[in-house]
């Protein structure tokens, strides 16, 4: 090493560590806006699939592969008064016929009822301002309902119907923090259960 060669000074070393620090924002940002978003679930919509406060990572839409039947999504409908997006599972999706039959409390896809064994009860809550059922899934639509199909207003109710993809913010991939226990109407019941960390089904 010549005599004159100087090592880098202590700004050199302040200014790489920034320059460092800045590149990993910029990568986590793009991470958490185009790939991963964390939303909080708002009501009990989705019990007993999810409570109240639930914290949860979802794949986001401009990623996340065409929705299927029994994902659970994240949406946003200007049309529908809620502040928050909500969460709901998908039933059908475009092309296929949705009908309930609300004396049974039995859902049909295409003629065939559906295996739910995600609900808390069968599905007998029918809206007076509803959607008219038989009614086929439009396309680039789809129709969701919650897990908790008599506390819930999803497509079955008037202003939500079927809902366009491009309000669709993701589909859930993770439950990442837990609210407190909470029973149907969403009362507080219980502490946090972190054993229901896990992948959403």
């Amino acid at each position: 090493m010549e005599q004159n060669e100087q090592k880098p000074g202590f700004a050199y070393d302040v200014y790489t560590i920034i320059q460092d620090f800045v590149w990993i924002l910029t990568l986590i940002s793009l991470l958490f806006v185009f790939f991963i978003r964390v939303v909080g679930v708002d009501g009990s919509s989705m019990y007993p699939t999810l409570k109240d406060h639930d914290y949860l990572l979802l794949q986001s839409n401009f990623t996340a592969p065409q929705y299927r039947q029994g994902d659970v999504v994240v949406l946003t409908k200007k049309s529908f008064s809620a502040t928050t997006p909500i969460v709901k599972r998908v039933i059908a999706t475009e092309g296929q016929t949705i009908n309930i039959d609300f004396q049974t409390g039995e859902v049909f896809v295409d003629g065939k009822v559906l295996d739910e064994p995600y609900i808390f009860e069968p599905t007998y809550l029918e809206y007076s301002d509803g959607i008219i059922l038989p009614a086929q899934v439009p396309e680039g639509c789809i129709f969701v309902m919650g897990d908790n199909r008599n506390h819930s207003a999803d497509s079955r109710y008037g202003e939500i119907g079927m809902v366009d993809t491009r309000c669709v913010m993701g589909k859930v991939l993770f439950l990442a923090f837990p609210g407190a226990e909470t029973n149907e109407f969403g009362e507080i019941v219980g502490q946090r259960d972190f054993g229901r960390v896990g992948v959403v089904k």
